[in-house]
């Protein structure tokens, strides 16, 4: 009487289909990071040591360490966030919460959309024309990390938008039935239940700043500089443009140097995902909804 019917056996055959195919894909996206972890740790541990990580370059960086382009790269994120994460939170809540929905709310919307879809190119040559000519910030750290910060401005928005549209409509109306303002319900209820997807777009802005190479080798970040920046209007190296001078420009370097400085590249952003992520965890777990 309870036996399985042959559309319940179909059902579950398509319903395994589908679970191994996503499953599947799964595997596929973690394969390829795992290799390329693999092949990294491989290659260019031997080189990774506390000498190579706190000396400076030599001999084209064919000797010596990684420390300038280190302590650079750790410069330009860290600017780059100062300038872009409030700002972008002030827009996201904006949009959120206060803007009507007419024409120039979804010409903001298309605006940001656009943004983020623009090369990393197109964003240098914005950078050198506004920030090093027209500002006349020159070849520095302050140029290049807000180049950065405007290109990484849409994933900030973007996710501080969904992060905040996600927090009950409840909440705000018991707020507001208490007598709270506007500003209050969003400041004491929606931020503090917001602040996990903020910090994802957060997560997002720092793996890319991190990486990009085009849009700080025109404004800020050289190839090779003797010594550390004492400000953000100097111009600092970079681990993403040193490894990429390294591994094309300086002839006869041994190859433990490169894949050493592309895994402490990769390290460091893990090191801030996980950081970043491990406090995204501890706040989600202290909500009540």
């Amino acid at each position: 009487m309870f036996a399985a019917s042959a559309l319940n056996e179909r059902n579950r055959r398509v319903e395994g289909i589908y679970k191994a195919l996503f499953g599947l894909m799964t595997v596929l996206l973690v394969v390829p990071v795992l290799i390329i972890l693999g092949v990294l740790i491989a290659k260019g541990g031997p080189a990774v040591s506390f000498e190579f990580l706190f000396t400076p370059p030599t001999d084209q960086g064919r000797q010596g360490g990684i420390l300038m382009p280190l302590i650079g790269t750790i410069w330009l994120v860290v600017v780059a966030l100062i300038a872009s994460v409030p700002i972008g939170v002030a827009a996201a809540i904006y949009l959120s919460e206060y803007a009507p929905e007419n024409w120039l709310t979804r010409l903001i919307n298309l605006a940001i959309i656009n943004l983020a879809g623009v090369p990393s190119i197109v964003h240098a040559l914005f950078g050198v024309g506004a920030f090093v000519v027209f500002f006349e910030f020159g070849i520095s750290i302050l140029a290049a990390s807000l180049t950065l910060a405007i290109m990484t401005l849409p994933v900030v928005i973007v996710a501080t938008r969904e992060s905040l549209q996600a927090v009950p409509m409840a909440f705000r109306e018991a707020c507001w039935n208490m007598g709270a303002t506007r500003w209050q319900t969003i400041r004491k209820v929606v931020l503090p239940n917001a602040i996990s997807g903020i910090l994802t777009g957060v997560i997002l802005e720092v793996s890319r700043s991190a990486g990009e190479t085009a849009p700080i080798m025109f404004t800020g970040a050289v190839t090779f500089l003797p010594f550390l920046p004492t400000g953000v209007l100097e111009p600092t190296m970079a681990m993403s443009l040193h490894l990429f001078t390294i591994s094309n420009s300086v002839p006869n370097m041994p190859d433990e140097i490169k894949y050493g400085t592309a895994l402490v590249l990769i390290s460091m952003v893990l090191i801030m995902n996980a950081a970043s992520i491990a406090f995204r965890v501890y706040l989600r777990g202290k909500k009540k909804w």
